[in-house]
């Protein structure tokens, strides 16, 4: 990986797409995309008031930084300038009553739990 400077407020929201999962209200911008794995292992995510993702795990962890906004992350409430770690192998869903902003770096693809 070489340097990369990616000028977020230059980029436009994009619709979160993820065959099968709902995911209505809740917008991407791509920090950094990994060529190796076909994946972007770095972005922020924007929570339209209401909206969630649903439970899941995390197989190489997680971690997510709030910009704006609370968020509900499993039973943890989250509020503007918080930071969480969740280890390999953590699983929760994702809510947000009043709408966030959230930075995440996420080195694998979770897989959803039905």
């Amino acid at each position: 990986m070489e340097r990369q400077i990616t000028k977020s407020s230059e980029l436009d929201w994009k619709p979160l797409k993820e065959e099968g999962i709902k995911t209505e209200g809740i917008y991407v911008k791509i920090l950094r995309f990994d060529e190796a794995t076909k994946r972007p292992p770095t972005f922020l995510l924007k929570f339209e008031p209401g909206a969630s993702y649903p439970n899941h795990i995390h197989p190489a962890g997680e971690e997510i930084y709030v910009l704006d906004g609370e968020v509900r992350s499993g039973k943890d409430e989250l509020k503007k300038g918080d930071y969480l770690y969740m280890p390999p192998g953590s699983s929760h869903s994702v809510f947000s009553k009043t709408g966030c902003t959230l930075l995440f770096n996420i080195p694998e693809e979770v897989v959803i739990l039905k």
